[in-house]
C-alpha cells in the first residue's frame, strides 16, 4: 500500500471540498471612521485617531481570514492509484463483501438492518451499488455510520472513513472499468503482471590515469662528458679590471 499516495489524495480532497468564502473586514473596510474622536491633546485620555481601530467595537478584524482558493491539482495516475491502494487493503484485511445484488422490496429501515446483521456488520459500513437505487438509500440514510455511493462515485475519503465495504459485483465490474483500465462487462478481470527476473546492474569501474614515469640514467663520467660534447660553447666575455698603476 502507497500510503504517501493516499494521504495526498486524501489532503486533496479534503482541500477541494472547502468553499474557501469566510472573510472578515479590516480598518480600511469599516465603513465610518473617518473623523477624530477627541482632540490630540488635554482630554485626559488616550490618543485615538478612528473609532474604526482594531481596539474599538465595530472596528477592523486584524489578520482576519479573507477569500482564498483551496483548491490542489493532482495527477489522474496518482488518484486512480490511491484508490486501488484502498481497495486491495480492504481485501487484503477481509474487509470485502461481495453480493450478488442488492435489492429491497420497499424503502424500510428494517429491512436494512436484517440484511447488514446477516452480513455480521456492525462498524461502519460503505454500500457501493452500480447505480442509485432509491429503494436502498432510503431504507440507509437513517442508519448512524451507513452510506450508500453508487459506483462511480467511489472516493478516497469514504474508502477511509468507513471500516466495512460491501459492493455488489456489478460494482466490482463498474470500479474495474473505471479504475482498473477497464475489464470485460461478462466477467471479473484480474490483471496479473508476469514476474521477469531483472537484469543484473552493471558495476561501474573507476578507470584511473597513472602519469608516465621517465627513468633517468644515473650519471656516469662517459655521459657527462657526452652531454658536454653536445651542449654549444657559449662566448664568455670578460670584464675589464683595473689597471695597475
Amino acid at each position: 500500500m502507497n500510503r504517501s499516495v493516499v494521504h495526498q489524495a486524501m489532503v486533496r480532497q479534503r482541500a477541494n471540498a472547502r468553499q474557501g468564502t469566510s472573510s472578515t473586514k479590516n480598518r480600511a473596510a469599516v465603513s465610518g471612521g473617518g473623523a477624530k474622536p477627541r482632540p490630540q491633546k488635554h482630554s485626559g485620555r488616550s490618543r485615538q485617531g478612528t473609532i474604526r481601530a482594531p481596539q474599538w467595537r465595530g472596528g477592523g478584524i486584524v489578520f482576519g481570514p479573507t477569500p482564498r482558493n483551496y483548491r490542489l491539482r493532482m495527477p489522474k495516475k496518482m488518484r486512480r492509484l490511491a484508490i486501488r491502494c484502498l481497495l486491495s487493503d480492504k481485501a487484503r484485511e477481509d474487509r470485502l463483501t461481495l453480493l450478488q445484488g442488492l435489492t429491497l422490496p420497499e424503502a424500510k429501515t428494517s429491512g436494512m438492518k436484517e440484511v447488514l446483521s446477516s452480513l455480521q456488520a456492525t462498524s461502519s459500513v460503505l454500500l457501493v451499488a452500480p447505480k442509485p437505487d432509491q429503494n436502498v438509500v432510503l431504507s440507509a440514510r437513517n442508519l448512524d455510520r451507513v452510506k450508500t455511493l453508487p459506483a462511480n462515485n467511489l472516493n478516497v475519503l469514504d474508502l477511509l472513513q468507513h471500516d466495512r465495504l460491501i459492493m455488489t459485483v456489478d460494482a466490482v465490474r463498474r470500479a474495474e472499468e473505471l479504475w482498473a483500465g477497464g475489464a470485460t462487462p461478462g466477467e471479473m478481470v484480474a490483471i496479473e503482471k508476469p514476474a521477469t527476473a531483472k537484469p543484473p546492474a552493471k558495476r561501474r569501474t573507476a578507470t584511473r590515469t597513472t602519469a608516465r614515469k621517465t627513468t633517468r640514467k644515473p650519471k656516469t663520467q662517459d655521459n657527462v662528458a657526452a652531454e658536454a660534447d653536445s651542449e654549444p660553447a657559449q662566448p664568455t666575455q670578460e670584464t675589464p679590471g683595473r689597471e695597475e698603476a
